[in-house]
């Protein structure tokens, strides 16, 4: 499976924010790390991918100004929250032969971060900040691939598949 994913770190970038974080908890994932990630839980989730020879999705890391101005646009909620997920496939997009869409990358969307509520909620569940970014990561993921969690079961569903993911990885419940 081809893939490709763009990283935008608009939070590590930034040094004030650099110096403090690092203090806390190790250094930030290497882009290296979430190209792997992103493959593993991509091959994984196969099944729930529309057929295509490659696929493309983008990762921003920012803060909570920013997450916050995105969740008041686009969810009408003013607040900051962990994570958000701009599914491009539930876009109406025009329709391709299969011969056509199985020559170009398959764009399934984006998903933002904000690092400063992934920090909180590390300190709170008591596990490194590189877990919790993975936690949010897949959770943004599945969303992408039109996962929801509109009542209970459905919820853990989504993160019974979460952990899984991250056992993929090598970081489940237990590390």
């Amino acid at each position: 499976m081809n893939f490709e994913l763009s990283v935008q770190d608009c939070f590590f970038n930034r040094s004030h924010s650099t110096e403090t974080i690092t203090n806390q908890f190790s250094s930030p994932i290497s882009l290296h790390t979430w190209e792997s990630w992103f493959h593993q839980w991509l091959v994984a989730l196969e099944l729930n991918l529309p057929e295509a020879k490659s696929y493309e999705l983008s990762l921003r890391l920012t803060d909570n100004s920013e997450i916050k101005a995105l969740n008041s646009q686009y969810r009408k909620k003013n607040q900051p929250t962990d994570v958000l997920a701009f599914a491009a496939l539930e876009v109406n997009s025009p329709k391709l032969s299969p011969q056509k869409q199985l020559s170009v990358p398959i764009y399934l969307g984006d998903i933002v971060i904000s690092v400063d509520t992934a920090v909180q909620q590390a300190k709170q569940h008591g596990h490194s900040l590189s877990k919790e970014l993975a936690w949010l990561a897949t959770h943004g993921l599945l969303h992408l691939l039109g996962w929801d969690h509109p009542d209970e079961e459905s919820l853990v569903r989504m993160l019974d598949q979460q952990e899984t993911l991250l056992q993929r990885v090598g970081l489940s419940n237990d590390s």
